[in-house]
Formats: structure tokens, C-alpha cells, sequence
């Protein structure tokens, strides 16, 4: 990732070369949101908190792009926005973050729920101290459910090896629940030869990666052995070949 200035300009929007960062501006023209609400149970968010019945129930989206997955992610999980805030007083509210700037300012323009739905920019690699802000503003040390979607290989590939894993210690790290949907390297791959056909230097860590193959073990072999999670579930593939998967973290 870049810093939050970084911003995909007009003539970018049909070619999916011209994002490096990830932060295609005609996203979900390609990869609707329907594409993995379809495999995530609507009833997931209230088996998560049934433990935490008296808390406001938090969600992150990593990357969220222009918000049109994380406001149908809450209307999936949430099902009514009149179940948003229910009789025990617990609310469901979601924060959504992306490094570019325009693409939130248009979440935040067209955001329907704004008393349960945030938007703001911020580069997770660079500072992570707003959502630190945002759980003490909830009386919460952590996020019930964290959703980090086609998001891991932009790290991977822009920071290299000891960043994707700094990033996923610290999601785990804030989350109850982590789920995630990693690109295989053969997303990788074709990602770098967009970059290479426009002409472009190649991704800086690319060809110096060490972790590579099969990238979604890796993430769970980190998460089980280094930041005390379990892997809970997985939801099925994307068309994309892609996995969803939903870990827990461990009670010591």
C-alpha cells in the first residue's frame, strides 16, 4: 500500500493494471459484493456474539474500497437495519478503511447507514492508531468479527513478506473473528504482468518474496502459530478459486 493520497485517476478506470495498490475505482463492477455474501451465513454475526450479549457488536472492513461491500456485508450479517440497535441496548456498527481518499469520500457520500456505518482513510501499514481510537470510543478492546478481503497480496507485493505478516499480527491481534479471503499467487503473477504491459516498474518486492505457493496456508500457519488463532471454518471459494476463511482466536 501507499499513503492515503494515493488515488486511481480517471483514465484508470477500465484497466485493472493501472491500480497497483488495489484501489480499483470500477471495483465491484467485476467482483460484485454478492459474489461472497453468497457463501457467508446470514446468521454468522449472532453466533459470533452470543457470548458478548451487553456489548455493542464492532466489525472492521480492510480495504474496503468504496464502501459497497461493507454497507451489503451489514445489511447481510445485520439482515434489518431496524436490528442494528436491539432491546439490550447492543448496537451493530461497522468501520470500513481504504488508502484512497476519493474512494472514501465516495463510501462516505453514499453511505445509507451513517449512525452504524464509518468510512475512513488510513494505510494500515502506516497507522493503525485510528482504530485504536475507534474501539476505546466503543469501550472495546477488540473488534467481534474482522473482514480482510482480496486485500493480503496488495500488501504482499507493495511491502513485501515481513509486512504481510506485521499486518495479519495486528488484525489478529484487535479481532475476535478474522475473515479472510487471500489471493493465490497466481493472482500474484498476473498482477505483475498487468504492470509490466503498461509499461510500469514492477512491483518492488515481488521478485524478492519468500513466501509464495500456496499463500492461504502460510496465512494460516501464521495465524495458528503466531498470533493465537485457530482457523474456525471455511465458507467455500469465490469464482475466483479464492477461499473464505473464518478464524477464532484462542481462549489461553
Amino acid at each position: 500500500m501507499a499513503t492515503c493520497t494515493t488515488s486511481t485517476d480517471d483514465k484508470d478506470i477500465t484497466d485493472p493494471g493501472a491500480a497497483p495498490h488495489g484501489n480499483f475505482i470500477n471495483y465491484y463492477t467485476f467482483n460484485p459484493p454478492e459474489e461472497r455474501l453468497r457463501l457467508i451465513p446470514a446468521t454468522l454475526l449472532q453466533e459470533l456474539r452470543r457470548s458478548e450479549a451487553h456489548e455493542d457488536t464492532l466489525v472492521l472492513d480492510v480495504g474496503c474500497n468504496s464502501g459497497d461491500l461493507s454497507v451489503a456485508l451489514y445489511k447481510h450479517l445485520v439482515q434489518e437495519p431496524a436490528c442494528a440497535e436491539e432491546s439490550e441496548n447492543r448496537r451493530v456498527h461497522l468501520l470500513g478503511f481504504d488508502l484512497d481518499e476519493k474512494l472514501i469520500q465516495r463510501a462516505q457520500q453514499t453511505n445509507p447507514l451513517p449512525d452504524y456505518i464509518s468510512f475512513i482513510p488510513l494505510d494500515i501499514t502506516q497507522d493503525t492508531h485510528q482504530l485504536q481510537d475507534y474501539l476505546n470510543q466503543h469501550g472495546s478492546s477488540h473488534f467481534h468479527l474482522c473482514a480482510c478481503l482480496a486485500v493480503t497480496m496488495w500488501i504482499h507485493l507493495n511491502h513485501g513478506d515481513s509486512s504481510l505478516l506485521q499486518m495479519l499480527s495486528h488484525l489478529a491481534s484487535i479481532s475476535q473473528h478474522l475473515l479472510l479471503e487471500v489471493q493465490p499467487w497466481k493472482c500474484y503473477r498476473s498482477a505483475a504482468r498487468r504492470l509490466r504491459k503498461l509499461g510500469r516498474s514492477d512491483f518492488e518486492h515481488f521478485k524478492t518474496l519468500k513466501i509464495q505457493g500456496d499463500i492461504a496456508e502460510h496465512v494460516r500457519e501464521h495465524l495458528e502459530k503466531h498470533c493465537s488463532m485457530e482457523l474456525l471454518q471455511i465458507f467455500g471459494c469465490t469464482t475466483w478459486s479464492r477461499k473464505l476463511m473464518l478464524f477464532k482466536r484462542r481462549r489461553d
